[in-house]
């Protein structure tokens, strides 16, 4: 993985290469995922519809959201989709405006 760290929140890290997701799975076990397996990456408002009250686990069938006990207040709500699977994990962030912008410059959000 590249050592070049573009965002780090101790939610999520992100380098030129992969998103780290902080406190994936339990015991506060991460997940690397490469930036190539990433079909894309949308952001949404939260509301009840996409989880903002789920603080870890499923947020449904095909949904993952690590742990953030912070989620119900974040102004964001991410959503990784994977390639070649309908599994997505759903994420926030501290910094979404900075988020978004390394995001689109990497070309995984529109």
């Amino acid at each position: 993985m590249d050592t070049d760290i573009l965002y780090s929140d101790g939610l999520i890290t992100i380098t030129h290469d992969a998103i780290v997701f902080h406190n994936y799975y339990f015991p506060g076990i991460k997940k690397t995922v490469p930036i190539s397996d990433i079909e894309s990456i949308n952001g949404y408002k939260p509301d009840i519809w996409n989880w903002q009250w789920r603080i870890w686990g499923t947020g449904g069938g095909n949904v993952w959201l690590p742990l953030d006990i912070s989620r119900p207040s974040r102004n964001r709500i991410y959503y990784v989709s994977l390639k070649n699977t309908a599994f997505r994990i759903g994420f926030t962030v501290k910094d979404s405006a900075l988020v978004e912008s390394i995001f689109r410059e990497m070309k995984v959000m529109g």
